[in-house]
């Protein structure tokens, strides 16, 4: 059902301006027909015509066939053909039109050919991996359910086939009948179709899944800063060895420090807990566009971890939903299917939100889900004073001086604030206040020079 459109909401809309599910045009054209397109192959959205990019409202002359006329011209550029939902309002004596479409569940939707899709405020263009994957999954199958047309059973690796099967016996997740061979089992499951392999089977026991898929590896790398890398290494051969690889480069890396519980074990504290980097990594391996030439990569910094993936986030989902209970879409759903026979996957759909409990747990903040182009994003914080986190605070240049002062000090006062910031006592305490009310700093001791400043 259409929602209704009313003047405080409108208002509401203009005054918050362009977004992921809302553009505005001064007049209708091709740009506007191509932002239609865009939202479609994205969540929906609400294209406004009668309105600047500032947001001010200019109007839009209506004529008695101008609505049938949008709609023509929308139908005759778009394939398939966009049915969209038209209607009116006027505001302020000026004529707004309204054109709202859903997000497209099945293929996407082209304007002459050209595929678009909405990311953030912007309208980008559809890379031919990213249409031919929403085509196949639009027939109900995924990238990695197809067979490899130039590969052979003789490039599965029989090895880690049989490891597979056996593991898949110890959870119990998917019964084994007793000497069932594991072809056979492979192609119950099917991994392995008319006697050739699937994509997925090739990445998961493939003797070199690289000849076949040049990015499917990941690269591991310490950051001291964006440009300085003191330490790297690549993990190769199947999913299951990339993924054990890259835990042992973790546990290699990461510090640690040991707390007394009174058991006669001391209990050991790895500088990020290790289910939610476990559970980062596996959820990579499932939902990687493999056909993306881009290699998925894992950055250590000092105060933060950042996981790199290529592939955007499926239409139905954004960075909000993957902190709450949300649907499984995974990409790559034969993958996703093996780890969890493996047990790997406790419960399709809860990865993310597991990830949230084991850093909330920690005491450390909520991870951070991007979508960039091309490309995903997940960081882990070790601490809610991390300079990026404190940017989106929306701190002056002189408040992060403040707290990276802080982090080597301890605690600050108004005096020593003046020095950093290089401003008079006045602007020092409005803006350390600035930092209390934003629930960064706390105050302690008296007034005037007294007082000392924390992290809170």
């Amino acid at each position: 059902m259409t929602e209704i459109i009313t003047e405080s909401k409108l208002v509401h809309l203009i005054s918050n301006g362009e977004s992921e599910t809302v553009e505005f045009k001064e007049s209708f054209n091709d740009e506007a027909i191509e932002a239609l397109c865009a939202f479609m192959n994205a969540n929906g959205g609400m294209l406004l015509l009668g309105i600047k990019d500032s947001g001010i409202i200019c109007g839009f002359d209506i004529g008695k066939k101008t609505l049938e006329d949008i709609a023509n011209r929308i139908l005759e550029a778009t394939d398939q053909r966009i049915q969209p939902s038209i209607s009116t309002i006027t505001h302020e004596n000026k004529v707004i039109v309204i054109i709202t479409v859903p997000s497209s569940a099945g293929a996407p939707i082209s304007m002459r050919g050209k595929y678009i899709r909405r990311v953030g405020r912007t309208n980008q263009r559809m890379s031919h991996e990213e249409i031919m994957q929403r085509i196949i999954a639009s027939n109900g199958t995924s990238w990695d359910a197809v067979i490899e047309p130039n590969a052979n059973l003789s490039d599965l690796n029989m090895d880690a086939i049989d490891n597979f099967v056996e593991i898949v016996k110890k959870v119990g997740r998917q019964p084994i009948p007793a000497n069932t061979p594991s072809i056979k089992f492979l192609q119950k499951i099917e991994l392995i179709k008319n006697d050739k392999p699937t994509r997925a089977s090739l990445l998961l026991f493939g003797s070199n899944p690289r000849s076949y898929f040049s990015s499917a590896f990941l690269k591991l790398g310490r950051f001291r800063s964006p440009i300085l890398i003191i330490d790297d290494r690549e993990a190769h051969g199947t999913l299951i060895n990339q993924l054990e690889e890259t835990l042992a480069w973790f546990k290699e890396r990461l510090e640690t420090e040991f707390i007394i519980t009174g058991n006669p074990q001391r209990e050991v504290r790895w500088e990020y807990p290790l289910d939610a980097i476990r559970e980062a990594v596996i959820n990579m391996l499932c939902h990687r566009d493999y056909t993306s030439l881009a290699h998925s990569q894992i950055r250590l910094y000092d105060d933060r971890l950042e996981f790199w993936n290529a592939g955007s986030l499926p239409v139905a989902l954004t960075p909000e939903l993957l902190l709450v209970e949300h649907d499984s879409i995974p990409r790559n759903s034969k993958i996703a299917e093996a780890f969890f026979y493996m047990g790997l996957i406790e419960q399709w759909g809860s990865g993310t939100t597991r990830i949230a409990h084991e850093l909330h747990a920690y005491g450390y903040p909520m991870p951070q889900f991007k979508v960039e182009l091309g490309r995903f994003r997940l960081t882990f914080y070790r601490s809610s004073y991390a300079e990026e986190l404190l940017k989106k605070a929306n701190l002056t240049e002189r408040q992060l001086k403040a707290v990276a002062y802080l982090k080597e000090n301890g605690v600050i006062s108004n005096s020593e604030y003046q020095k950093i910031a290089e401003v008079s006592s006045r602007t020092a305490t409005r803006e350390l206040n600035e930092l209390k009310e934003k629930g960064i700093l706390l105050s302690e001791g008296t007034r005037g020079r007294g007082i000392i400043y924390k992290f809170k």
